[in-house]
């Protein structure tokens, strides 16, 4: 390798601080799974600073291309102990299904599917997760936040040791940006992944005077800010004006998986009607009318990859096991195939109608049509389908869900959804993983002082 001074100008040594990263299951980690990845290998000298939070080849995420170094540090106490246990704990994935790989044979994903029942906490289980909270409570800005000691550490050494060219910080946690500050404090070029807001609307009162200033800090101290949505962009604007140049850079999906040939598809000639749904259910994200609907169309069977099932849905999935299938947690790699493989994608909207959830972007990736129940009118989700003729939207209301299902799997027994939606990879091929790290490369190179035309052209 050349010398610090002798560097090709093509080339830069990234330094990503990073809590969410593999094994962590997160949207920002699979965020900067990707991204690190493709940086990497486009040729740059990639590092990520992250915690020890466990086992790295769970999961089914991305694993580390040539060329990308991790560099684990101690999570803090708690968080480390969590970690023993999460060790020795089984995972609650999704059943009867051996693992996929690359060669696996797309068209029969759902065949040996199993259902899972979400794991319940003994006693043990539960102290542990209520002395969490209480932790979480006292921390900035959770229990995250017991990270920023080890970090603050191990950080300078680190700095000494890569002289990096530019320093890339993934929020969430906050904790992230604190240390891109005492970078930046060094002389040394900053981007700062804000993703969301660090004053978002589910920011604790104790902790919104506190998310303010610190955001405000990042606004004014980094060289470049990313951040996932326009909205967000304009919402940053407004509240600390235009010092620093802020790019949208959305989440995405893996292209280099590629499209599954209708042909293939068309091996699974039997059987329901197969809904995917994957995420998380929150208080603005009830899966009610979804379910209702549902059970209201025969022949239609609704699959549900998440690992926070309310206790009602499990009840009611256990008594209509022909319509209603718990998958639990499934690993990253895996739950691509189904979403590949699925008739139907399903999605729920967030509170804020303005929102695009990250998962979206990933159902793009998989060819397949969407069902998403909006939450009002101006939903920005049900605008991009129709947009680019990708699916449909409904009201999340039992009757507006039920006549949706209904026609779209009249669409599946047809044979036509290829000639009713637009399912090619072209429309979509802007939110792949390797497009949009070329978009981080661009700002990169940028803060670098180095022209955009140096960026390596190996993609």
């Amino acid at each position: 390798m050349k010398g610090d001074g002798e560097r090709d100008t093509r080339r830069l040594r990234i330094l990503l601080i990073a809590y969410e990263f593999p094994p962590s299951p997160s949207p920002q980690s699979l965020r900067w799974a990707y991204l690190a990845n493709r940086l990497a290998a486009a040729g740059h000298d990639v590092h990520v600073l992250a915690p020890d939070i466990g086992d790295e080849g769970a999961g089914g995420l991305p694993a580390p291309e040539a060329g990308l170094q991790v560099h684990r540090i101690h999570p803090g106490w708690v968080r480390g102990l969590l970690a023993k246990l999460e060790r020795r704990r089984p995972v609650d994935t999704v059943g009867g299904m051996a693992s996929a790989d690359d060669g696996a044979v797309v068209g029969d994903a759902f065949a040996d599917l199993g259902p899972v029942e979400p794991p319940r906490l003994n006693w043990k289980g539960k102290l542990m997760e209520g002395f969490q909270d209480a932790v979480s409570w006292l921390l900035f800005p959770d229990l995250r936040g017991e990270w920023a000691r080890p970090a603050r550490r191990a950080l300078p050494g680190l700095l000494d040791r890569l002289h990096p060219d530019v320093v890339l910080t993934s929020h969430e946690p906050a904790t992230t940006l604190l240390l891109g500050l005492r970078a930046k404090s060094r002389g040394l070029s900053w981007v700062a992944d804000l993703g969301d807001p660090v004053l978002a609307p589910y920011t604790p009162t104790r902790w919104r005077r506190k998310a303010l200033a610190l955001e405000r800090k990042a606004l004014r101290g980094a060289d470049h800010v990313l951040v996932t949505t326009v909205e967000t962009r304009e919402l940053m604007r407004q509240r600390h004006g235009d010092a620093v140049p802020v790019s949208v850079v959305p989440q995405g999906f893996d292209d280099r998986l590629g499209a599954v040939p209708m042909a293939q598809r068309a091996q699974r000639n039997e059987g329901p009607v197969e809904l995917l749904y994957a995420g998380s259910f929150y208080v603005f994200r009830d899966p009610g009318p979804l379910v209702e609907g549902v059970l209201q169309t025969r022949g239609v069977r609704l699959n549900i990859a998440s690992g926070n099932v309310p206790g009602w849905l499990v009840h009611l999935a256990a008594a209509h096991p022909g319509q209603l299938r718990l998958l639990g947690r499934v690993p990253h790699r895996r739950l691509l195939d189904l979403q590949r493989d699925a008739d139907v994608l399903v999605n729920i909207a967030n509170a804020d109608p303005a929102q695009i959830p990250g998962k979206v972007y990933e159902y793009f990736g998989a060819c397949r049509p969407i069902l998403h129940l909006q939450a009002s009118e101006g939903d920005a989700v049900g605008e991009l389908l129709g947009q680019l003729r990708r699916g449909v939207a409904c009201a999340g209301e039992r009757d507006a869900v039920t006549a949706a299902v209904n026609g779209l799997a009249g669409l599946v027994r047809a044979g036509r959804l290829g000639q009713e939606f637009d399912l090619a990879p072209g429309p979509v091929a802007a939110w792949g993983w390797t497009a949009l790290a070329r978009r981080v490369e661009r700002v990169l190179m940028e803060v670098c002082g180095r022209p955009a035309g140096d960026a390596r052209a190996e993609w």
